[in-house]
């Protein structure tokens, strides 16, 4: 059999994906996290002298939650209901690098849970950065900073 023809009985006989269902739930979560963030923020701003304070502190108090939350097994069900909504938000680059360390904290603290930390997340870091790069490069040439 052809990897086509393949492709195309798996295609015939798997079962139709709830696609809405999936964006509600998405929507849902990702909103619930982003909620969580800006009440930690406003909190943060009666603390806090400056905005910029509130923020660096709203970005660790939601790096912690993604963490303990991790750990605990609790965002992989969180996940499994909200799917994007899950991943994007800070807490999921939480997730990933906190389940990386996990996996690999059998072998030991430098060459497992240090070096292959960053495994998934690296890439996303580096696309981030590269992308952020690109698109201020873009707008420069664009008003004619050069």
């Amino acid at each position: 059999m052809k990897p086509q023809e393949y492709q195309k009985l798996v295609q015939e006989n798997s079962p139709p994906r709830p696609l809405l269902r999936n964006m509600l739930w998405a929507f849902f979560v990702g909103g619930l996290i982003c909620t969580l963030g800006q009440l930690v923020l406003n909190f943060a701003m009666q603390a806090e002298s400056t905005k910029a304070e509130a923020a660096a502190v709203t970005l660790a108090v939601m790096i912690l939650v993604g963490t303990i939350l991790t750990a605990f097994g609790v965002y992989d069900e969180l996940a499994e209901f909200g799917g994007a909504g899950a991943a994007v938000p800070i807490t999921g680059f939480a997730n990933t690098v906190t389940s990386a360390a996990m996996e690999f904290r059998r072998e030991g603290l430098l060459l497992g849970m240090g070096a292959k930390m960053f495994i998934i997340a690296g890439p996303v870091i580096v696309f981030g950065i590269l992308s952020g790069f690109l698109v201020a490069l873009t707008k420069a040439l664009i008003l004619g900073l050069f």
